[in-house]
């Protein structure tokens, strides 16, 4: 057993990380912004105690100190894995709302563990294939991104627009926690994990579809009609499900041989397009076909002239990751927004 602090505790890929976490047999302590948040998560796990499932209450991660006291625990936390960072386009700051939170909650929460959490010996840390993806390049059909891939973007490209302001916040944030690791030294490892789009299953403590996450919202969108009259193009061409996302986490803070520290992992299951989405959906959800675009519409493919290749070896290899075939991760996702009332 270890003993785990997990940022984030209420998010799409957090809410699943503590699933498999538990599961494992560890003991968690979660952060949450607020009590109504905590309360709601230990609704959905009434099976476990305080020893193993706690939390504590983080309400601003962009505070340079808010992480100070959270690391603090008795006993004592073995690792951390820290997945609270913003996303979503709602900006009005992009500065504000979507960089200092993602970059000053890493650092500080890394500062924290230096200082007062001197047993943690391994952090792992949320990322995106934002990180890794170099926009200007298009669609880029020579090449293979992988774990050596960076995105090039600049502060002053990211604040001219919050899909920019996402992915400099993923990028600057990471770049963070592997300077930290160079200059500071600390006791610990750092892991991080790259997804692109992430699908899959909503869990029973999310209070209500208008928080789903924004990978979700596509699909959401899709059987509830609102792209019935068109084939809209893909969000993007790389998805995973969250619960492959949510493993690779544990798999890295549990990796006994060290082949896992010190190490990013692209972790993606392949190329989509919306119409895979859409005719999986059709086929598994009858009920749904009205709402769906016709299968008749132009649109919905990959672009002609191909698409970048990806290599997610590492995670296969590092971390034993089995990735879920697309039909089995709409599906699953399907059941869960109908069961909240799509």
């Amino acid at each position: 057993m270890t003993r785990v602090l997990l940022t984030g505790g209420s998010g799409f890929v957090a809410s699943h990380v503590l699933d498999i976490l538990l599961a494992h047999g560890h003991s968690v302590v979660t952060t949450v912004r607020s009590q109504q948040k905590a309360d709601k998560i230990k609704e959905a796990h009434p099976q476990y105690g305080k020893d193993l499932l706690d939390f504590a209450i983080v309400e601003d991660i962009a505070e340079p100190d808010a992480f100070a006291k959270a690391v603090i625990s008795n006993p004592p936390f073995e690792a951390v894995i820290h997945t609270a960072s913003p996303f979503h386009f709602n900006v009005t700051d992009v500065q504000k709302q979507l960089l200092d939170p993602a970059i000053v909650g890493t650092t500080s929460i890394l500062h924290a563990i230096k200082k007062s959490a001197p047993t943690v010996k391994k952090v792992v840390i949320t990322s995106s294939f934002a990180a890794l993806l170099d926009l200007s390049k298009g669609n880029w059909p020579e090449h293979t991104y992988w774990e050596a891939d960076w995105n090039p973007i600049t502060l002053e490209a990211a604040l001219k627009h919050p899909h920019a302001g996402y992915q400099a916040s993923k990028t600057f944030a990471e770049k963070a926690a592997w300077d930290f690791l160079e200059n500071e030294k600390p006791n610990f490892t750092v892991s991080t994990i790259a997804p692109p789009l992430v699908f899959g299953p909503v869990m029973k403590s999310l209070s209500s579809l208008s928080s789903l996450n924004t990978s979700n919202q596509f699909i959401q969108a899709l059987i509830m009609g609102h792209m019935k009259g068109q084939m809209p193009n893909s969000p993007g061409f790389l998805w995973v499900d969250v619960r492959d996302v949510a493993l690779a986490h544990v798999k890295a803070m549990e990796q006994l041989s060290g082949a896992a520290d010190n190490k990013r992992f692209f972790v993606v299951a392949g190329h989509f397009n919306t119409r895979q989405v859409v005719d999986a959906i059709r086929r598994n959800f009858p009920e749904y076909s009205s709402a769906l675009p016709d299968a008749s519409l132009q649109g919905g493919d990959f672009p002609e002239g191909g698409l970048f290749k990806v290599d997610n070896r590492r995670s296969v290899e590092v971390l034993g990751l089995k990735y879920r075939p697309l039909e089995d991760s709409v599906v699953d996702t399907v059941r869960s927004l109908k069961a909240l009332g799509a």
